[in-house]
């Protein structure tokens, strides 16, 4: 079982970006990328085939068709999804997209673009932790790409 990671954007560089960014994180969850909101739901079908606990998503605002914040939406919805972490990584939400991705989408994190590759490692962290924790997880699999400290004191909390 590895932690899933879906994200979400249509410029190939900025996937590029984002897929070298999270390597690290790769080595031990699922990251996949999905171009656009109709690809992110055959992600999602293809993760909840294979087990894997659906963790987080990454996702772009701007996209063709369906907006990135449309789908964090929809994901509340969604069985398979709902307990996921949400964060939008956007340099084009307005206001109201981004007070609407809070409000019905229950967004955990902001990002700005560009981001920092640091910044977005912690963010990342710090959200698949709160994932793990809040699932009640065992960290162990996962304690690389986790904050170590709370995912232990998670664990000492549980026992």
């Amino acid at each position: 079982m590895r932690l899933a990671i879906i994200v979400l954007e249509d410029e190939a560089e900025v996937r590029a970006a984002l897929a070298r960014d999270l390597a690290p994180i790769a080595e031990v969850a699922r990251v996949e990328f999905a171009e656009d909101v109709p690809d992110a739901w055959q992600v999602v079908d293809e993760i909840d085939a294979d087990g894997d606990p659906f963790a987080l998503i990454l996702a772009d605002h701007r996209l063709p068709g369906t907006t990135g914040v449309d789908f964090l939406v929809a994901m509340q919805s969604d069985a398979r999804t709902a307990a996921a972490r949400t964060v939008l990584v956007t340099g084009q939400a307005d206001q109201d997209d981004t007070i609407r991705a809070v409000n019905e989408a229950g967004l955990d994190h902001y990002i700005a673009k560009p981001w920092s590759p640091a910044e977005l490692i912690a963010v990342v962290k710090n959200q698949l932790t709160d994932y793990v924790i809040e699932q009640g997880l065992d960290p162990l699999p996962h304690l690389r790409i986790l904050d170590a400290v709370r995912a232990m004191d998670g664990i000492r909390e549980r026992y």
